[in-house]
């Protein structure tokens, strides 16, 4: 929610996407209700939280930048793979077909096994940018990589200037 609101404070109009399981499925990180509710607060806009209501970000060019964050290894894959099964995965390609910038802050336990063909086929694309990221924990997750969620409103700033945030690999992670 930190990152939300540094975003929120640079960029007037900021509209939340949340994948359909995230608006739905209570965590160790909260309810999903209460998430939902809070990013709405955030944003003073609804949440798109649905395939249909992404479908129209292309269209409709709403976005001049989307950014996915946290970005699983599930939705880096999908990314990689151009599956478009999710709210959020829709929303990327709507807003890709556009040729506009995709942030992404990468969170995932798998970053430096599984996950890493992924955001290798990722790093290259035209449109398509990183928040830093690092190991988070070498010791009891050594596979595991995690954006510097406190720089991803100047990584939004850089995408839309069509660049990227550098150092894109940082350090270990607190």
């Amino acid at each position: 929610m930190e990152a939300l609101e540094q975003v929120k404070a640079r960029f007037s109009h900021v509209i939340p996407i949340v994948s359909e399981c995230t608006a739905s499925t209570d965590t160790r990180f909260g309810n999903a209700h209460d998430l939902m509710r809070e990013m709405e607060r955030i944003c003073d806009h609804r949440v798109i939280s649905t395939v249909k209501g992404a479908e129209p970000i292309g269209p409709q060019k709403l976005l001049d930048l989307l950014i996915i964050c946290p970005c699983t290894g599930n939705t880096l894959g999908k990314l990689a793979a151009g599956v478009t099964d999710t709210c959020v995965t829709m929303a990327a390609k709507a807003h890709l077909r556009n040729g506009r910038p995709l942030l992404i802050a990468p969170s995932t336990n798998d970053g430096l096994s599984a996950s890493a063909a992924s955001i290798g086929a990722l790093l290259p694309r035209r449109y398509i940018y990183f928040v830093p990221f690092g190991q988070d924990d070498p010791e009891r997750k050594p596979t595991s990589l995690v954006a510097d969620f406190s720089l991803v409103a100047d990584a939004a700033q850089a995408a839309l200037e069509g660049r990227q945030l550098q150092p894109l690999l940082l350090g270990q992670r607190p």
